[in-house]
This record gives C-alpha cells, structure tokens and sequence, in this order.
C-alpha cells in the first residue's frame, strides 16, 4: 500500500461528513440520548436499552470537536454532560450501566468501564466549557471507584466482582485520568495515573504481551483465558503511555516498542493490514477477523512512536488509514462504518455501533494534529 497519508480525506470525513451525520442521527429527540445503533440506511435502532459508556464517549467526540472549532461541538457537548448528570444515583449507587428508553435503570451494576468514560466526558467536557459543573462531575466519578471500586492493588472491575480481573477498564481509566489532570491540574487525577502505570509494569504486562484476564492476586487467569491478547488493546496501551510520558516528563518509549512489536508481529494481517482481533501469547490466531476499531489504534500507536522517537510513521498510518477510508467506512451512507470483516475480507455487520465513533474520531484527529510535523518527512 501507499504511504502516503491520506490527509484531506480524513478531514473531509471527520468535519463534513461524520460530525454533521451523528451530530442529528446520533441524538434520539424522545429519549434525549445519544443512539446506541443506527442502521444502514442511517436510522436508530430500538436496542431498548443506553449505555452509559456510549454517552461518555459521544460526550468527548463532541467536547473535543468543539474545541477543534466544530461550530455545534458545545451544545452537544452540554448534552452529554446534561445525560451524564441524570444518570448519577448518588454516591452509594454511582452510574448504572444501562438503562432504558424513558431513563429507568436497566442494570444498576456499578462498571469501572463505564466508570470511566464516565470520568472521560466529563474531563473532556470541562476542557471545552471550564465549566464547574463538570469538574464536580469528574470528583463525584473519582470518589465513587475510589470508594467502592479499590482494590488493594488496582480496582474491580464491576461490584459484586465477578469472574477474572480485567486489564481493559484500568486502561481506560489512566486515559479518563490524564485527560482529568490535564483539564484541572488537580493531583488526585495524577496520583491515579501513577498508580495505574506502575499496575501495568508490575502485574499486566510481561515484556512481550498484555494479557486480558487475570485471577485476584493478579496472576494471568488459568488456562487459554490467560493466554488470550487482543493486539488492539496492547497497541492502544502504547499510545496512552506517551500520552503518560508526556504529562509526567517520562520517557516511556521502551514500553511503548515493547507494546507494539507483538501486534505487528502476530496481529496484523500482512496482506490487507487488517489488525486481527485476538490471538494466543504464542501468535497463533483465536479470532483473525477484525473490527472498526483495532485499525484505529493501529494509526494512533504509530503516531505516538512517531512523537517520542520521530520514527516515520506513513507506512502503518497510510495502510490503516486507507483501509478504514477503503473498506469500514465504504458505505451507501459515508457517516457510517462496516464494524467488523471476517479472516476472509468478507462484512460482518448487521448495524452500527455508536460507540466507534470515538475510536475512529480520536485517531483520526491525532493524524490531523499531527500533519504538520509528518509532512517534513517528506522534504
């Protein structure tokens, strides 16, 4: 494939053509929630239910538009948070993790996923508004983990915990967390970020892969579900650990190369640059077909690579920039994405996720940020 980057395309769809389309079809008028799914043809779908991450997420998408200048990107924004607000039970019960059509809780389980896109809209509504509001949303999401989420090393997924210990939502909350300290200057959202980095050096990460499950003391989970990576997520770990870095002044870029060395080793397909979904620690493909958003972390770990070392990222973000312009986002409706392709190249979709939007929106303007600085590589 070609490496050169195709810029004004990813403009073009970011601005002209998804901020617009999901600004209108991404916002249900009855229920005053952002949509779960939409169809091919553009319409909501009736999933009967909202997840509170999705309304985190499109809560960023929308904050952080409107500080790219995106002239509708703050009432939007205000409409997230204002979604946020409502979903709040109060201390002892926090944000359920789906609820319904007219805002009856569905699923009460307190979730540090959703927890912390919780704390992400909120980070990155106050980025936008530096309003008050938000900032106490963001301590009210901080106090309730901290209360009842901690554990004593790291944080439990979900209350009740059950099952294995997860990696994925302490991943995200490091990113709600820096995006919080960077919005306030306020230490406790640091404080957490540290703790979280030093989790994943001494228990989530072995040199060589990043493993999903792991038991209470923090020893990968028995048997293949301890074997199991998803190369997305190790790749999106190496992005955030720059964005770490470049918040404490630490040069994290062994632990990013280490993070990406095994995806491109074993988790993207060679002939189509399609990052695959899951594969064992030893290579071997468990799910070689690949959705929407594993290509985005692609893009953005490469670009993070790119800021710490000056390391040309083109040929990775060119191939995987394309392929979503190409293939996911080749649509009869350009807003919309095909979410996910099998191991034979063949769509695997029956709708579409309004929770990708922030996958693709946030890679996409991490490439436009960077252009610049990309674009002297080719004199």
């Amino acid at each position: 494939m070609s490496a050169a980057i195709p810029f004004d395309e990813i403009r073009r769809w970011t601005f002209d053509v998804a901020l617009p389309f999901w600004g209108e079809a991404g916002y249900d008028l009855q229920s005053r929630r952002f949509v779960e799914k939409l169809d091919y043809s553009g319409k909501p779908i009736d999933t009967g239910y909202h997840r509170t991450r999705v309304i985190g997420r499109q809560t960023y998408v929308f904050s952080h538009a409107a500080i790219l200048g995106w002239d509708r990107g703050l009432s939007l924004s205000a409409e997230g948070a204002r979604q946020l607000d409502e979903l709040y039970l109060g201390p002892d019960k926090g944000w359920p993790r789906t609820t319904g059509p007219n805002g009856e809780v569905l699923d009460g389980t307190p979730d540090l996923y959703d927890l912390a896109f919780v704390l992400f809209g909120y980070a990155w509504r106050h980025k936008a508004a530096r309003d008050e509001a938000s900032r106490a949303g963001m301590h009210r999401a901080m106090d309730f983990i901290d209360t009842h989420l901690r554990a004593e090393t790291g944080f439990w997924h979900e209350m009740p915990p059950e099952g294995w210990r997860l990696q994925n939502p302490h991943m995200h909350l490091l990113e709600a967390s820096l995006v919080a300290y960077e919005a306030t200057g306020e230490t406790r959202f640091l404080s957490t970020a540290r703790e979280l980095v030093a989790l994943f050096r001494e228990k989530l990460f072995d040199g060589t892969t990043l493993a999903e499950y792991f038991d209470t003391d923090w020893k990968r989970a028995e048997g293949q579900d301890g074997r199991l990576v998803e190369p997305g997520h190790m790749l999106e770990w190496a992005w955030i650990l720059v964005q770490y870095g470049k918040v404490v002044g630490e040069d994290m870029t062994p632990l990013a190369e280490s993070l990406v060395r095994f995806p491109e080793d074993y988790g993207v397909d060679t002939q189509t640059a399609r990052t695959l979904q899951v594969v064992l620690d030893d290579g071997t493909p468990v799910d070689a077909g690949a959705r929407t958003w594993p290509n985005t972390e692609r893009i953005k770990a490469h670009l993070a690579l790119f800021e710490a070392t000056g390391r040309d990222p083109r040929p990775a973000v060119a191939a995987s920039a394309r392929l979503l312009l190409d293939q996911y986002l080749s649509t009869p409706i350009p807003a919309v994405w095909l979410e996910r392709f099998t191991s034979d190249g063949q769509p695997d979709a029956d709708d579409v996720p309004a929770s990708t939007l922030y996958h693709i929106f946030l890679a996409f303007t991490e490439v436009l940020r960077l252009q610049d600085r990309i674009e002297v590589l080719r004199r």
